[in-house]
C-alpha cells in the first residue's frame, strides 16, 4: 500500500497553531481534534515563531515589487515614445 503524505493548506496550519499559543488547550487535545500528531502541531508552532518577522516583511516587498514592476512598465513605455518622436522629427 503507497503511503501518500497529507499536505494542508497554510490557512489551517495558522488555525491550529494560533490555537496552540492561545494556551487554552493542550497540544494533544488540539491534535485529537485536527487528528493530526502533536509533535506535528509542535513543529508548526516552533517554525511559525522563528518566522513570523517575515509576515510584515512579505507585505511590503509584494507592494513594493508591484510599484517597480509599474515603474518600469512606464519607463519602457516612455522609451519607445521618446524613441519614436526623435525618429519622426529627423524625418
Amino acid at each position: 500500500m503507497k503511503n501518500t503524505r497529507k499536505r494542508y493548506a497554510s490557512s489551517f496550519k495558522a488555525k491550529v497553531v494560533i490555537e496552540a499559543i492561545k494556551g487554552q488547550k493542550t497540544l494533544t487535545q488540539i491534535a485529537s481534534e485536527h487528528s493530526i500528531h502533536p509533535n506535528q502541531i509542535a513543529k508548526w508552532k516552533k517554525e511559525f515563531i522563528q518566522d513570523s518577522h517575515l509576515i510584515f516583511q512579505k507585505r511590503s516587498n509584494k507592494k513594493d515589487q508591484k510599484l517597480i514592476e509599474e515603474l518600469y512598465k512606464q519607463i519602457g513605455q516612455l522609451t519607445m515614445e521618446l524613441d519614436w518622436l526623435k525618429k519622426k522629427l529627423k524625418t
